[in-house]
């Protein structure tokens, strides 16, 4: 495989159930409301660790990573990481400027017509997403961005999930490609629960009864 098709991501099968919950640690008070661990954290992070290589081999001296909030959080947080922790370790370091910018296209689950943009006036080279799906979303910030006429733009997201007209075309940097899986965890929610998880993990039939509004 070559490098640009090693950035489009680990590719999560169909039939993938995940891992056990007894495999690993969580907040107790999730144990009815999740089904299995999708993508262990220790697993995330050695991903997003390699997507920050990637992004030191295709800039030269600065960028600033716009953050998607709230889902981006974390994966915005540890790719910056990472990026500064490659930069001492090496002959080259990029200046790294972050700022936030919130969208929201979900209700429950499912994926609403109205998307609101709420940020920064000052965007530019780079910007992490945590999720990419049907692309409606990532094109409308594209064409949001594009308005400040940045130099150069490239998107990272850490799922993109696997559905007719996919954006993977539109994400330069992917950490996994996964089926059309509803996932929770990693600062990914629903109705703003299960951010606390560290890993990423499927929601279950109880859980969406139980924080659905």
């Amino acid at each position: 495989m070559d490098n640009a098709g090693m950035k489009k991501g680990i590719v999560i099968k169909d039939d993938w159930p995940g891992y056990s919950l007894d495999l690993f640690t969580y907040p107790e008070h999730y144990h009815e409301d999740i089904e299995s661990v999708y993508i262990p954290h220790g697993v995330i992070m050695n991903r997003v660790e390699r997507l920050a290589r990637y992004v030191m081999d295709d800039f030269e001296d600065n960028i600033m990573v716009l953050c998607v909030l709230k889902g981006g959080y974390k994966f915005c947080a540890d790719l910056v990481e990472f990026l500064k922790v490659l930069g001492r370790n090496s002959n080259k370091y990029l200046e790294t400027r972050v700022e936030f910018i919130r969208l929201k296209s979900y209700q429950n689950d499912q994926s609403t017509e109205e998307l609101h943009i709420i940020g920064s006036r000052d965007l530019s080279f780079l910007r992490g997403k945590a999720i990419v799906d049907t692309g409606k979303t990532m094109k409308a910030l594209l064409k949001h961005v594009e308005t400040f006429e940045p130099k150069m733009v490239k998107v990272s997201g850490l799922l993109v999930k696997r559905v007719p007209n996919m954006a993977d075309s539109l994400t330069d940097y992917v950490g996994f490609e996964i089926p059309n899986q509803f996932v929770v965890g990693y600062a990914l929610d629903y109705n703003e629960h299960f951010r606390d998880l560290n890993h990423i993990c499927v929601i279950s039939k109880t859980g969406k009864m139980k924080y659905k509004v």
